[in-house]
C-alpha cells in the first residue's frame, strides 16, 4: 500500500490555497490516523474539506453521508470541476442509474460516493459497499442523528450498521451547530470507538448581531439596505414573500433577486449565480438558501421573522462576514413573531388519527399494494394530493415531515430535478448514429461540448440551454435524448418538475402504521423548548453574542461590544470594561449572602449608585443573579 500524500500538498494542488483554516489540519490528520472524530465548525469553517482532503491522500474512496440532496449535487459538481471524481445517489434516482453509479464506485471510478441516509443501507447499498474500498466515512450534519437535536433524521440511527461491513474505517462526524448533549449524543449514536472532538469557538468578533423592534418592518428592511453598503441576505418565511419583498425593495431602487425551493432548478442555478458573482446585491429567500454557499463578503443578514430555533437563527446569521470583515446580523422582531412560533409549534404536530389518513392516502396516491414499494420513487403534487384527498394543506405537509421523521417516508429537499445524461457508446458509434441522424448530430455535438464529462459519469444537463445552443425547440431536444437512449447511446433521465416521494419502508395498511405516542410527544417538548429559547434571545437584554455563545456551551464568552444591548449599555455610559468591572464585584457581594438590592449598592460609593442600579438591571435581565421572595438578590449558580 502506498503512502498516503501529505494534505497540505492535496490543499494546493486542487484547492489553491497555501494554508488550511483553523482546525482543518488537525482534524484531517485524526482521521488519516484512523481515529472516530467529531468536528463542530461554524458555518463557513470549511467543513467539506475536512473529508475532501483525506479522501484524496490515499488510495480507496470515502463515503460522505448527507441529507440535503442540492448539497451534495453543489459538492459533487465543484469537485468535478476541480478534477475529482465524485458521484451522488439520492432520492428520485432511476434504479439504472443507481446501479451504474455504485457498479462504477466498486470499480474504483470516484474518490467521493455522496449518499442520502435513506439510500445507504438498502440490499443494493450494502453489498456494493462490501465490495468497495472504503477509507473513510463521512457523516455531514451530524446533529441529524441526535433526537436531542433540532432536525433530527432517523434514518441517520442505522449509520452505525455500517460498522459491521467496515469495522476498520473511521468515521468522520461533522456539523455546524450542537450543544454538548448533542456532541455526546452524537458520538453515542454513531458508535465512536472512542470519544474525539474538535470544537471550534463560535465567537464571531467581526459580527454585530442587533435585535429591533419594529412594526413596520419593510420600510426598517430598507432604511437598512440603505445604510448598509455591500452583498446581504434577507430571510422570510413564505415563497410568496420571498417575491413580494423582492419587488418591494426592486421598486425602491435595491437591487434584488429572490429564491426559493420552488423554482425551477435553472431558475435556483442563475440566481444563485447571480448573487455570488455580485450581479444581484440582495437575495430575498427562503430557509432553502444558504447552505454550502462560499461568499465571504456578505455584509449584511436580515431576518424578517424569528426562526424556530437558535441553531437555525445561528447557522443562517452566521453567512455574514466570513472574510473578518464587519458585518451585521439583524433580526426584526415584534411580539406577533412570538405568537406565530407557538402557534406553528401546534400546527406542526398533528394527531395520529391525521398521520394514519394521510399514510393510508399516499397509498392510493401512488397505487402502491400492502407490503410492498420499500425504495420506490413517485411524482408528488402537494397541492394535487390535497385537494383529492380533501386534505389541507398545512397540516397534511406537517404530518408528512411526521412520518419521514418516523422513518416510513422520504421527501425531496428541491422542488424539481434537472435532466441526466451520460454518454455511453463508443466514439465510432457516436459518429455513426450522427451521420445517420442530422438532428442528433447538433444536440450530441452541444451535449459533448458543454459537459465534458459526460462520457465518464452522469451529468445535470440544462435541456432549455441545449435547445438554445442546438437551436432546436426544447420539445424536440427530449425526442431526441430518449431516441439515442432507447439506441443505447446514452443514458437519459427526463427532468422532473414535481418533488419526489420515496418510501423508505414497505408500505402498510393504516391500522399498522406504528407511532411511538411517547417519542412525538418528546418532540414536540423539545421543539417547543427550542422555540422558547429562541424568543428569550428576541425579548432579553443581554448581549446577544454573549447569549448565543452560552446556548452553544460557552459560558465564560465576554460581552461583544458591538450588538444593540451592547451598544445601548455604551449609549448608558456603561461601558464593557466598567460593566465587568461592577459586575464582578456584585458577584463577590452576593456570593457570601443574599442581600437586598440597597445593601448591593453600599459596597459602591455613592456617585457610582446609578450606573451600578443599572448593571444590577442587566444582572437581572441575565438572571446573573435572582430577585428571590423575600426581596433579596442571591447570585445564580445555576
Amino acid at each position: 500500500m502506498t503512502e498516503p500524500t501529505q494534505p497540505l500538498s492535496i490543499l494546493r494542488q486542487y484547492w489553491g490555497y497555501d494554508a488550511f483554516r483553523p482546525m482543518q489540519e488537525d482534524i484531517i490528520r485524526s482521521v488519516l490516523d484512523g481515529r472516530d472524530t467529531l468536528a463542530l465548525l461554524p458555518t463557513g469553517g470549511g467543513k467539506s474539506v475536512c473529508y475532501q482532503v483525506p479522501a484524496l491522500c490515499h488510495e480507496g474512496i470515502c463515503i460522505v453521508i448527507s441529507p440535503l440532496i442540492a448539497l451534495m449535487k453543489d459538492q459533487v459538481l465543484n469537485l468535478q470541476k476541480r478534477g475529482v471524481p465524485a458521484a451522488a445517489i439520492y432520492s428520485g434516482m432511476s434504479r439504472r442509474e443507481i446501479d451504474i453509479l455504485f457498479e462504477n464506485a466498486c470499480n474504483g471510478a470516484y474518490k467521493l460516493l455522496y449518499l442520502s441516509p435513506e439510500r445507504l443501507l438498502t440490499e443494493l447499498a450494502r453489498v456494493r459497499i462490501q465490495r468497495m474500498n472504503v477509507r473513510l466515512l463521512a457523516v455531514d450534519e451530524a446533529h441529524c442523528v441526535s433526537q436531542w437535536g433540532y432536525d433530527f433524521r432517523p434514518p441517520y440511527l442505522r449509520i452505525p450498521e455500517l460498522r459491521e461491513i467496515l469495522p476498520n474505517v473511521p468515521i468522520l462526524a461533522l456539523t455546524a451547530t450542537a450543544t454538548a448533549e448533542v456532541l455526546e449524543d452524537i458520538q453515542e449514536k454513531l458508535a465512536f470507538r472512542k470519544k474525539h472532538v474538535f470544537r471550534q469557538s463560535f465567537v464571531r468578533s467581526n459580527l454585530s448581531y442587533s435585535v429591533l423592534y419594529e412594526t413596520k418592518k419593510r420600510d426598517k428592511l430598507l432604511d437598512i439596505l440603505k445604510n448598509v453598503p455591500g452583498s446581504g441576505i434577507v430571510y422570510v418565511k413564505s415563497r410568496g414573500e420571498a417575491k413580494e419583498i423582492c419587488h418591494f425593495l426592486q421598486q425602491n431602487k435595491i437591487n434584488s433577486g429572490y429564491y426559493h425551493a420552488g423554482l425551477s432548478t435553472d431558475e435556483r442555478n442563475t440566481r444563485q449565480a447571480e448573487w455570488i458573482d455580485g450581479k444581484t446585491r440582495i437575495i430575498v429567500c427562503t430557509n432553502a438558501f444558504g447552505m454550502g454557499i462560499d461568499k465571504p463578503d456578505v455584509r449584511i443578514v436580515v431576518h424578517l421573522h424569528l426562526p424556530d430555533s437558535l441553531e437555525s437563527y445561528f447557522q443562517e446569521a452566521g453567512r455574514a462576514g466570513r472574510d473578518g470583515q464587519k458585518s451585521y446580523a439583524t433580526l426584526l422582531y415584534s411580539p406577533a413573531d412570538a405568537d406565530s412560533l407557538r402557534f406553528h409549534l401546534q400546527a406542526a404536530f398533528p394527531s395520529i388519527e391525521l398521520l394514519a389518513r394521510v399514510y393510508q392516502a399516499l397509498g392510493s396516491y401512488t397505487q402502491l399494494a400492502v407490503g410492498a414499494g420499500i425504495g420506490e420513487t413517485f411524482d408528488f403534487d402537494l397541492p394535487f394530493f390535497c385537494a383529492t384527498y380533501k386534505l389541507e394543506q398545512a397540516q397534511t405537509h406537517a404530518a408528512l415531515r411526521i412520518l419521514e421523521q418516523d422513518g416510513w417516508i422520504a421527501l425531496s429537499d428541491t422542488a424539481a430535478t434537472m435532466a441526466r445524461a451520460q454518454v455511453v457508446a463508443s466514439r465510432e458509434a457516436i459518429y455513426d448514429y450522427q451521420l445517420r441522424n442530422p438532428q442528433a448530430d447538433a444536440v450530441i455535438k452541444v451535449l459533448l461540448r458543454a459537459y465534458p464529462g459526460i462520457n465518464s459519469h452522469f451529468s445535470d444537463i440544462s435541456e432549455s440551454m441545449l435547445a438554445q445552443y442546438a437551436k432546436i425547440p426544447v420539445e424536440n431536444i427530449r425526442q431526441v435524448l430518449q431516441m439515442a437512449n432507447q439506441e443505447g447511446l446514452l443514458l437519459y433521465e427526463p427532468q422532473k418538475d414535481k418533488p419526489q416521494l420515496t418510501f423508505t419502508h414497505e408500505r402498510v395498511s393504516s391500522e399498522n402504521l406504528l407511532i411511538d405516542h411517547q417519542k412525538l410527544a418528546w418532540r414536540k417538548q423539545r421543539a417547543a423548548e427550542r422555540v422558547e429559547r429562541a424568543i428569550h434571545y428576541a425579548e432579553t437584554r443581554q448581549c446577544r453574542s454573549q447569549l448565543l455563545l452560552s446556548y452553544f456551551d460557552e459560558p465564560e464568552s465576554r460581552r461583544c461590544g458591538i450588538c444593540d444591548v451592547c451598544t445601548g449599555r455604551n449609549k448608558s455610559e456603561v461601558s464593557t470594561n466598567t460593566f465587568e468591572a461592577y459586575e464582578r464585584k456584585i458577584k463577590e457581594v452576593l456570593l457570601k449572602e443574599a442581600l437586598p438590592p440597597e445593601e448591593v449598592l453600599k459596597a459602591f460609593a455613592l456617585k457610582r449608585h446609578e450606573m451600578v442600579a443599572k448593571v444590577m438591571g442587566y444582572l437581572l435581565d441575565e438572571r446573573k443573579m435572582l430577585l428571590q421572595e423575600d426581596g433579596t438578590l442571591r447570585w445564580n449558580m445555576d
